[in-house]
């Protein structure tokens, strides 16, 4: 069944403040360009994404790499074939409690302080839960702390507020956000948590793969300038997001968007084998129940020719 339609594109998206399709979604002339209707679709979490696939509601998604390898062991016939961002996973608590730089960069100490005490996590299987979960289980601290699942990130900041929550894992903006309503910090920054793990990825239905692999070309390029503009002009791209959410200012997003800077659409060879790492870990905490091969979760020839050179997520601009 060829799911694209001539006249709609259905894209699905989270409310995730850096992703590039906020910049998209921004583009006036995108419906024209691709001669169709382009329908962008908010998803709560990357799991209820999935269900959409699965019931071929969707071309598109962007998301997590966690999420979708669940997804594909299911048996939901979609690939990654673009990057987006990498190290998007943070750890935020009340003041009171220490950072990573007052622990001496141990992490085991840093979750050790939540022992008795519930964390706030987007829901199972989102990639913040997978981290979550693999390091309370590293140290020993699974019977300990209690792990509370949210459909939106948002809600952890307001339950830490009520100090039903100790502490929260999430993107950058439940960092931001939760400074704006409680006195809390930054105890473990994105770079500390998983060297180079991919908090999301452009991934398509493979009906599309199959049968229109022009418009994944034209896609990509959009995604590429996106990318570019995060880097290298990211005063423009927060007053575009902005304008396009409706609801964050530009100051937030300008803050959401500095604290893990590293914006780049190709799957270089860090974001590939972090996502590997993610199959035996998501195989140990009984999230799936088959080895994948690379490209049983990639394909790789649309962003060889979208984005021959190299990665750019290792190149931290200074234009903040």
């Amino acid at each position: 069944m060829l799911l694209i339609r001539k006249d709609k594109l259905l894209i699905g998206h989270l409310s995730t403040a850096y992703h590039a399709n906020f910049i998209l979604m921004g583009n006036k002339d995108l419906n024209d360009d691709f001669n169709m209707r382009i329908r962008w679709k908010l998803f709560g979490t990357g799991p209820s994404m999935i269900k959409a696939f699965q019931n071929k509601k969707l071309d598109i998604g962007y998301m997590g790499l966690p999420p979708a390898i669940i997804g594909i062991d299911k048996g939901v016939p979609i690939k990654c074939v673009a990057g987006g961002h990498v190290e998007g996973t943070i750890m935020v608590a009340h003041k009171e409690l220490k950072t990573m730089d007052q622990l001496n960069n141990n992490l085991s100490d840093v979750f050790s302080q939540f022992k008795g005490h519930a964390v706030g996590v987007p829901s199972k299987g989102s990639i913040h839960d997978v981290i979550l979960n693999f390091y309370l289980k590293k140290f020993k601290l699974l019977d300990d702390v209690e792990v509370k699942h949210y459909k939106q990130a948002e809600f952890i900041a307001l339950d830490m507020q009520k100090r039903i929550l100790e502490g929260g894992v999430g993107t950058p903006a439940l960092a931001v956000f939760s400074s704006t309503i409680f006195d809390s910090h930054l105890i473990i920054p994105p770079e500390f948590l998983w060297k180079d793990n991919p908090s999301y990825g452009i991934f398509f239905h493979e009906d599309v793969i199959d049968k229109e692999p022009e418009i994944i070309l034209k896609f990509l390029n959009y995604n590429k300038d996106a990318s570019l503009m995060l880097r290298k002009s990211p005063a423009k791209a927060a007053k575009i997001i902005s304008t396009t959410f409706g609801i964050l200012t530009e100051r937030y997003v300008s803050e959401v968007l500095k604290i893990s800077p590293k914006y780049c659409i190709a799957l270089s060879d860090g974001y590939v084998k972090s996502s590997m790492e993610f199959v035996s870990i998501l195989k140990d905490l009984g999230y799936i129940k088959n080895d994948f091969r690379i490209n049983d979760i990639f394909d790789f020839k649309f962003i060889e020719k979208v984005h021959p050179e190299t990665e750019h997520y290792s190149k931290q601009e200074t234009h903040y």
